[in-house]
């Protein structure tokens, strides 16, 4: 069964033109993905790419003694498995689903095929990975240079942007992951947003009740990749 362009969720494939999501459709296999799920094992060849249409993914850095910090933050504005879209097929980071939600994957040989017969196809992927450069490097400026509220402000409102309504299933531990702090330090801030009325939380989930608000307590911290996304993909990153 093909899904035709206009049924998909996924921007990046939304973006394409007919003709390049034409050379993908046959190979876009709808899957669940749950809580956990492993998409890009650390060190191990990319088999799939998965484009997703609801959920959270999470490309994660590792050290040798298991640190973890979250540095790519992907849902259906993009897609996994980006080191195939510059010819290398496995990489040391880990991708793996924070929020479960649904996607389209296909086997990263048929894409790379795919990327060498259309130039156009090759250059909005390529701004994709443009987009999580600059995510990357607003992460490591926020990290190093911004304070623990605007930085939860940040990730708050990119989760915000990659999931329906504003009820947000995030657990201490993810934010923990997100940040690069201890739980204490999240509860600790998420304390002070709830207490001026901008989030209301609950076990496991953060409900977001004025996202101004929050927006005004990231400031600075926040907007330059969402802005990056809607330049060179040519739509805007949320819905």
């Amino acid at each position: 069964m093909t899904i035709a362009q206009a049924n998909v969720r996924n921007r990046l494939l939304k973006a394409m033109t007919p003709g390049d999501y034409a050379r993908l459709k046959s190979h876009l296999e709808p899957v669940t993905l749950s809580v956990k799920q492993v998409l890009v094992e650390a060190n191990e060849p990319i088999e799939y790419v998965h484009f997703l249409e609801a959920g959270l993914a999470s490309v994660v850095a590792i050290s040798p003694d298991n640190e973890r910090l979250e540095v790519g933050h992907i849902g259906r504005e993009g897609m996994t498995g980006e080191p195939i879209l510059l010819t290398v097929d496995h990489t040391p980071h880990q991708t793996f689903i924070q929020v479960a939600g649904s996607g389209l994957r296909m086997r990263a040989e048929d894409l790379s095929v795919a990327l060498e017969v259309s130039p156009s196809l090759k250059a909005i992927l390529l701004h994709w990975v443009q987009v999580l450069m600059i995510q990357t490097a607003q992460s490591a400026l926020a990290n190093g240079r911004f304070p623990i509220q605007e930085r939860l402000a940040r990730w708050l409102l990119m989760c915000h942007d990659r999931l329906d309504g504003d009820d947000l299933p995030l657990t201490h531990e993810f934010l923990s992951l997100m940040l690069g702090v201890r739980r204490s330090g999240v509860t600790e801030a998420l304390h002070v947003l709830e207490g001026v009325k901008i989030v209301k939380t609950s076990r496991g989930r953060i409900h977001i009740l004025n996202r101004e608000k929050l927006e005004e307590v990231a400031g600075d911290c926040y907007g330059l990749p969402e802005a990056e996304y809607a330049r060179l993909i040519g739509l805007p990153l949320k819905n």
